[in-house]
């Protein structure tokens, strides 16, 4: 008896401006593993398809990435992750360009490997998308309770630290060494004018400044606890 050949179930791309659910997103979004990044906000799909370019994204992204590294290395038990998918909600799946956190706190890692839940720090870099970061993702990320949410606009030369206090952001402002103190993550410390001028070596010594403080000695010892 003859049988009949099994019908191909074909996947549908992703495609900019979709609306799906974060179940759907994923399936298109594994069926295209050329795609370099896509995330879904409030139910829409935004696919980063343009080339990035050094002095807009990829050398603040470099540089933030090596001021969160040495804080990392220098806290035991906060992960450090670099353009990871991270399940929010149902309608929201970003991938933001870093996220500090502390698993099992607010956030979790799933058995398939993703950030589940919403990291204490999320940073994103800001040239092109400066509308997407500061408006629909910003109240994505303060509706689901990220803690600290960082923007570089790059482009205008300015960094914005926001610090979740009664459900809202509030923008933290530089105290008079033009030095931002993490409220969330005790001894990250951030030289906002040296960041923006390109002056590394200021930004990681005023960051072991905090390092070297009795506050993040204290709070070491409490994830030792936990």
């Amino acid at each position: 008896m003859a049988t009949t050949p099994k019908k191909m179930i074909s996947v549908l791309p992703l495609e900019n401006g979709d609306r799906l659910s974060r179940c759907e997103f994923e399936r298109r979004y594994q069926a295209m593993p050329h795609l370099r990044k896509a995330e879904l906000v409030e139910g829409v799909v935004y696919i980063m398809a343009s080339p990035l370019r050094i002095k807009s994204h990829g050398e603040p992204h470099g540089d933030l990435i090596g001021w969160l590294w040495n804080y990392k290395t220098a806290t035991p038990g906060v992960i450090l992750g670099i353009e990871p998918t991270v399940r929010l909600d149902p309608d929201n799946e970003p991938q933001p360009d870093a996220v500090l956190f502390i698993p099992g706190r607010q956030a979790l890692i799933s058995e398939d490997d993703y950030i589940e839940g919403a990291p204490e720090l999320v940073i994103e870099v800001a040239a092109s998308s400066a509308a997407i970061d500061l408006h629909d993702k910003k109240r994505t990320y303060r509706r689901n309770g990220v803690q600290e949410y960082i923007v570089w606009r790059t482009l205008d030369n300015q960094l914005d630290w926001f610090r979740l206090q009664a459900d809202e952001y509030v923008a933290l402002s530089t105290d008079e060494q033009g030095i931002i103190r993490s409220q969330v993550f005790p001894g990250l410390w951030l030289a906002v004018t040296a960041l923006l001028l390109g002056e590394m070596a200021t930004v990681l010594s005023v960051l072991q400044t905090g390092l070297a403080t009795t506050e993040h000695q204290e709070f070491m010892q409490k994830l030792k606890e936990e």
